[in-house]
């Protein structure tokens, strides 16, 4: 303790002495028109720094709040023509100890010095645009949420940053285009920021420019302050017209194989994307021809022991422009993101071409698209106790639109979804959805919606022409956060027929309750120095509706949850948690409802600048088979690491392990099934721009046979490689080049893709 106490003295000494009568908010300053904007180049060295209003209460957030910051963090900002210029200048008594790697975008995290800028134009803190620049001006970006206190780091933005090492700690700079923020035309609240400041030391610190937050606050948006000095800004910019135009030329030879033979394929695809922003409130996105491949391979699943289809992030860019204004894109505190039953852009598989409109009002919003959809990815069908494929005909129509209005605390949604497949195929949904603000500590939200289809799946797994089927989605869900607990309270309904082939339905046919109970306990010191600890339970019902059509009888259990758990965090950004799960599933229909009772333990920990991310879990116990409707000992388990080596020349080397594994034994000891995946990322950074990518990654399941179950011997191997080299400046230039390998047994299907790609930005 008297070694902590010098080291802090030490500290304190060593930063340099500043004002405390500073402006109370970020203030810009207003460069006159004509004036020559400042170079980004990270040096804060143009006279117009000089003159910028200097912001500096910062105060701590993480590890423990409503603490004075212990790191020295000043915020400036300037008003160009075009764009809002942040100048931020990060003091360190320790300078060696910065960690900035040479990162991908999207990949600056906790294990890594940064600053943060949110900004919220609307004005009423229930989204922010963020960025995050490390000291190797690595770029991280994104949307906030607070419905769901959660950011998504889909949406890119035309930002441009700049970072400089200096003696005593960095400065960065970041250009903030106007055109890239969304703002009502007429009316809106003022701009409110945040700046956040990250320190990963051997006790993770986060500073944040709002000194009013807290860990009691429902969501970290919630204190963003004012931006002054901007005036008569809004009312000078909201009638500028901004248009970009990125066309793209792709081209690929590919040779795919299987049972029946071998096919060679050659291809040159030219497409566009099109945006144009005619006024502050308005974003017209036009796309045609895009070429959505390349993107990074989704992380692999295990899949072989579940029920139910698997959802997975977006990843293309016109689908995230304004992704609030669709709706929430990240789960929530329980885990759950029900808004992707409303609208789930990976249901679309291969657009043609499509056009979007998005209005932002200063207490209304609305976004519609329309899409041409090629084809080629699956319809569901869900039950109570599985999900139906079938494959999806090739053309079809998909349009969503949805406007929300908010009055006050409460926000009300309308929501329309379309799905022409043509030969009389089509599914329809329309709905409500809201939120209401009861207080700083409690939200209510909830939906409605209403399906019509009249496409089924044959037993072939082929679709077909049914007669016209109606359903219905209720749900309804209560949080609640404060200094001593914090809970999710949740209740839905899915009827059996309830279908959107423009969203994400796992399950229907079912009756749900289910709440997350956790106390806050706060700092504990037991074994390890706890720098905030909870107890939790969770517990759910899931029961059947009857559903005459598929057999299943009204009232059964299809699962049953009683997880009492604890959770602590301690020093190196380490989390602890583990529950016991006192559970009962279902398997089938009429089965036999089983006990399973498991341990589950997870942590997670940036352990150092070499192994910067290591996360673990696993469940172990008596564990349902799915397949077989009986229980077994088993195991799943989760392995993440993640290491960032420097290396000579200025290279950097990032490297990522994936491993999963679950099992489940049979009667006679010996595992009844094996379930594992793998997947292994690297990528050699040659320089901020350039980087060569390697992806591996693989899925194996096996089973024994089990002729006492009718279980056939299976064996299933899903392998993809990827190797591509990349140039990639901001939003506005890329080019990659690169190889894919896929192969997959049974059917011994093999498919190999050699590929360039050229895309610019005007």
């Amino acid at each position: 303790m008297t070694s902590r106490l010098l080291g802090l003295g030490l500290l304190a000494l060593a930063l340099p002495a500043w004002p405390s009568n500073g402006p109370a908010h970020p203030t810009a300053l207003r460069l006159d028109a004509g004036a020559a904007p400042p170079l980004i180049d990270g040096r804060l060295g143009d006279a117009a720094w000089q003159r910028a209003p200097v912001y500096e209460r910062f105060a701590q957030f993480l590890p423990i709040d409503k603490q004075p910051a212990r790191w020295r963090t000043t915020v400036q900002v300037l008003v160009t023509d075009d764009a809002l210029v942040f100048g931020i200048r990060a003091w360190d008594a320790e300078p060696g100890r910065i960690r900035a790697p040479l990162a991908r975008r999207d990949q600056v995290k906790a294990d890594q010095d940064y600053v943060a800028v949110f900004i919220d134009p609307v004005g009423h803190r229930r989204t922010a645009q963020y960025v995050r620049v490390s000291p190797a001006g690595a770029l991280e970006d994104g949307q906030f949420s607070a419905e769901e206190d959660s950011e998504d780091t889909a949406p890119d933005f035309d930002v441009e940053a700049a970072a400089m090492r200096l003696p005593d700690g960095y400065s960065i700079e970041l250009r903030w285009p106007l055109a890239a923020l969304r703002f009502p035309h007429a009316g809106g609240a003022p701009w409110r920021v945040m700046v956040a400041r990250n320190i990963p030391r051997e006790d993770r610190t986060l500073n944040v420019s709002a000194p009013a937050l807290t860990k009691d606050a429902l969501s970290f948006i919630a204190e963003l302050q004012p931006l002054d000095g901007l005036d008569d800004l809004v009312e000078q910019v909201r009638e500028r017209s901004f248009i970009t135009f990125r066309p793209e030329l792709t081209l690929r030879t590919t040779r795919d194989s299987d049972e029946a033979g071998t096919r060679r394929a050659r291809k040159a695809s030219l497409g566009a994307e099109f945006k144009w922003r005619p006024r502050a409130d308005w974003v017209i996105d036009a796309t045609l021809n895009p070429d959505f491949s390349q993107v990074e391979l989704d992380a692999p699943q295990l899949a072989g022991n579940t029920r139910f289809a698997l959802s997975v992030p977006e990843k293309r860019g016109f689908f995230l422009e304004s992704a609030d204004v669709v709706g929430p894109t990240q789960p929530d505190e329980s885990g759950e993101n029900r808004s992707l039953a409303a609208f789930y852009t990976r249901a679309i598989t291969d657009p043609e071409h499509g056009l979007r409109a998005t209005w932002r009002g200063a207490g209304a919003e609305a976004t519609a698209l329309s899409l041409r959809d090629a084809g080629g990815g699956q319809v569901l069908r869900a039950g109570a106790f599985a999900t139906g494929s079938g494959l999806q005909p090739e053309g079809s129509q998909a349009s969503f639109a949805r406007g929300r209005m908010q009055f006050g605390g409460l926000g009300l949604a309308g929501l329309v979804s379309l799905r022409d497949f043509g030969e009389g195929l089509s599914t329809e949904v329309v709905g409500s959805d809201g939120v209401w603000r009861a207080g700083d500590s409690d939200q209510w939200r909830g939906h409605l919606l209403l399906s019509r289809t009249t496409l089924g799946i044959a037993a072939d797994g082929q679709v077909q022409r049914v007669g016209r089927e109606r359903g219905h989605r209720a749900w309804l869900g209560w949080r609640h956060r404060d200094g001593d607990w914090v809970a999710n309270v949740n209740v839905e309904e899915v009827s059996p027929r309830f279908a959107n082939d423009n969203g994400f339905v796992n399950q229907s046919g079912i009756r749900r309750a289910s709440a997350m109970g956790y106390l806050r306990l706060g700092p504990r010191e037991l074994l390890v120095d706890m720098h905030e600890s909870e107890v939790q339970l969770t517990v759910q019902e899931t029961r059947t509706l009857a559903d005459p059509l598929l057999g299943v009888a009204g009232g059964q259990v299809v699962d049953r949850l009683f997880q009492p758990g604890f959770w602590f965090a301690a020093a190196r950004n380490t989390g602890v948690w583990g529950h016991v799960g006192l559970d009962s599933h279902r398997a089938k229909s009429g089965g036999r409802l089983h006990a399973t009772r498991t341990l589950l333990l997870g942590f997670e920990s940036n352990p150092g600048e070499l192994l910067s991310f290591l996360m673990g879990e696993v469940e172990w116990g008596r564990r349902l088979d799915v397949d077989a409707d009986r229980v077994g000992l088993g195991l799943q388990a989760e392995l993440q690491a993640k290491l960032r080596a420097p290396l000579p020349a200025g290279l950097w080397l990032e490297f990522e392990q994936r491993l999963g594994l679950g099992w489940v034994e049979g009667p006679n000891g010996q595992r009844a099934f094996t379930d594992r995946s793998a997947q292994s990322l690297a990528v050699l950074h040659l320089s901020p721009r350039d980087s060569l990518r390697m992806i591996s990654q693989h899925t194996h399941f096996t089973r024994r046979e089990d002729a006492s179950v009718a279980l056939a011997a299976e064996d299933g191997r899903d392998r993809q490689l990827s190797v591509m080299f990349q140039h990639r400046v901001g939003l506005s230039r890329l080019f990659s080049i690169g190889l894919t390998r896929a192969s997959e047994r049974p059917g011994q299907v093999r498919r190999r893709e050699l590929f360039a790609k050229l895309a610019l930005g005007y």
